[in-house]
């Protein structure tokens, strides 16, 4: 597959979504969506630092609506030797092989390499806990939604909107 291909198909599928409405362009209609667009910019840039990252495989899974959960193959790799580091909106795992051969390989079948992945989290997810079972990495994440963004009635007139604010307070709390 020539190099930026797959950033090309997204970006048409994307003007294609951006049009969906009758022919309307859906941007006109939109406010705050300054870094998506920035991010599908940063993706056509085709630098080659966008490479997929296919090693070691990884599964990204939907739990419910707030849990989800990162799962990475890591057999062959201690504890010690994996790193995961949550900076901003970005995730990063890394996996530096430090251990020594046992013997003589026969056949070697299990890439023991290191590996970077970075993964882009939304501004309301958090990581809730890691841990190794049966050689995957489980990074369980949890999206938090602050109180202030949660739908709302607004009541038109006065200081009426303090009132549901508080309200929905309350119904977090409960």
């Amino acid at each position: 597959m020539p190099k930026g291909f797959g950033n090309k198909i997204l970006l048409m599928f994307w003007e294609k979504m951006m049009s969906f409405n009758f022919g309307r362009n859906v941007l006109l209609n939109s406010v705050g969506f300054d870094r998506l667009l920035d991010a599908f910019e940063q993706m056509n840039v085709g630098d080659g630092t966008n490479k997929a990252q296919g090693y070691p495989p990884y599964n990204i899974v939907k739990i419910n609506e707030r849990d989800y959960a990162i799962e990475i193959a890591v057999a062959g790799f201690r504890r010690d030797e994996i790193d995961i580091t949550s900076e901003g909106n970005k995730l990063t795992v890394t996996g530096k092989f430090k251990s020594e051969p046992m013997g003589e390989y026969l056949h070697k079948g299990i890439a023991n390499r290191d590996f970077r992945h970075e993964f882009t989290l939304a501004e309301t997810v958090i990581v809730a806990s890691a841990d190794i079972e049966n050689g995957l990495l489980l990074i369980k994440l949890q999206n938090v939604i602050p109180a202030e963004k949660l739908p709302r009635k607004i009541q038109i007139g006065g200081a009426s909107g303090l009132i549901v604010e508080e309200e929905a307070r309350e119904k977090i709390a409960a």
